[in-house]
């Protein structure tokens, strides 16, 4: 088995990194991509997910947003999904509809002034 980040047979490494606000996904110890969250009190809040270009085509996207929302879940918080990525795996992956809220005025607001003071970085 090759130890290169291209080795499909890869398991990736997938963490919640609190203090940056994110989950990463790593393969090989190199990070590849994340998904950045605001939380409001019982919501986590997903706002921008991605993987770098070279990673794509994995399924690691896949793989980042379900460990992060079956993370959410165990948390106790509820899953709001303005990141696109987010929204559109949430249409299809009915098991988080009973956690699932929709986004409102105030979300977006928080979500603004979140990243207009700290925006995700890869």
């Amino acid at each position: 088995m090759s130890d290169e980040p291209g080795d499909v047979a890869a398991e990736p490494s997938i963490r919640d990194v609190p203090e940056a606000h994110r989950y990463e996904v790593s393969l090989h110890g190199e990070r590849c991509g994340l998904a950045a969250y605001l939380d409001t009190g019982r919501q986590r809040v997903f706002y921008h997910a991605e993987v770098g270009e070279r990673f794509s085509g994995r399924g690691l996207a896949g793989a980042l947003v379900t460990a992060a929302l079956n993370d959410t879940r165990a948390g106790g918080k509820r899953i709001v999904a303005v990141c696109p990525y987010v929204a559109a795996y949430v249409r299809r992956h009915h098991e988080f509809d009973d956690i699932l809220d929709p986004v409102t005025p105030a979300v977006l607001t928080a979500v603004r002034s979140q990243t207009t003071s700290r925006p995700p970085k890869e």
